[in-house]
């Protein structure tokens, strides 16, 4: 309730070369300058204000606009968090996520073409728009995977492991020296595993971007063959692990908070679509 009466003591009015005045805080100033001549003036602001803005904050219209303020401020939120993403990405990822978007968009454009009901049109919309995320999302791990690649190959790191575990089979080496390139060859093999993981999950990646562009494409073809506009699901089982610690570095919070917002964008559909 605080932030209705908020909103409602900061409410404005648009005024023409003055842009938006505060009502409500140029009345408080004006009480408060009047009553450093005569005090009365204070109580008797704080009886106006108090009234004017406790009616505003309770009124049901005015809190569906603030309501409405507020989502609006989150949606904008949410998509410079989507761009800064975008921007992330080399050109030639850009290019298919933008090509993936044209298609949504078209889908779209058949569904209003067949006079398809608003709600078939919403529901649809909604589950190309979680499509379009987890291409954008699979494209953002592909990023920081490649970005986190070694300079060195994994030949060469296999070729060193050979040759410390061969300096390990000398049984003339001093201890000191022989812990030392025990503990090098503990971490190369790591490093190995961490580069197979790495490749592994490239390909993974790769192919469930494909079956993304599929699904968008089959969606595109059944709305065009046929007759009667049918909701379309958005569901699909990703052979990429995309909750993994780490896989999108810095970016972590941002993706996770995208997440959920298209998570419960898409409760609506589920519920719909049972």
């Amino acid at each position: 309730m605080w932030h209705y009466i908020k909103a409602a003591f900061l409410v404005g009015v648009d005024v023409p070369q003055l842009g938006r005045i505060p009502v409500n805080v140029l009345l408080t100033a004006g009480f408060v300058i009047l009553g450093v001549a005569q005090p009365a003036f204070w109580l008797a602001g704080l009886a106006v204000e108090a009234s004017l803005v406790t009616t505003l904050a309770f009124n049901p219209r005015f809190q569906k606009y603030v309501q409405g303020q507020q989502l609006q401020v989150a949606k904008d939120d949410d998509e410079v968090r989507r761009l800064q993403l975008i921007q992330l990405l080399e050109p030639e990822a850009r290019r298919k996520l933008s090509a993936l978007g044209l298609k949504c968009n078209r889908n779209i454009d058949v569904y209003r073409s067949q006079q398809a009901e608003g709600y078939i049109i919403d529901t649809n919309r909604e589950a190309l728009n979680r499509l379009e995320w987890n291409y954008l999302k699979l494209l953002v791990a592909r990023h920081h995977l490649v970005s986190g690649d070694s300079n060195e190959s994994e030949q060469s790191m296999q070729q060193k492991v050979k040759e410390l575990e061969a300096d390990l089979r000398n049984p003339n080496q001093p201890d000191a020296l022989r812990d030392s390139k025990s503990a090098t060859v503990a971490i190369l093999k790591q490093r190995l595993a961490n580069i197979q993981r790495r490749s592994e999950t490239l390909q993974e990646i790769d192919s469930d971007c494909t079956r993304v562009e599929a699904q968008v494409d089959l969606v595109l073809e059944n709305a065009t063959m046929q007759s009667k506009p049918q909701t379309i699901s958005s569901d699909i089982e990703l052979a990429s692990d995309l909750l993994g610690a780490g896989i999108f570095g810095d970016d972590e919070s941002a993706v996770s908070h995208l997440d959920r917002k298209f998570a419960q964008a898409s409760k609506p559909q589920a519920e719909t679509a049972s």
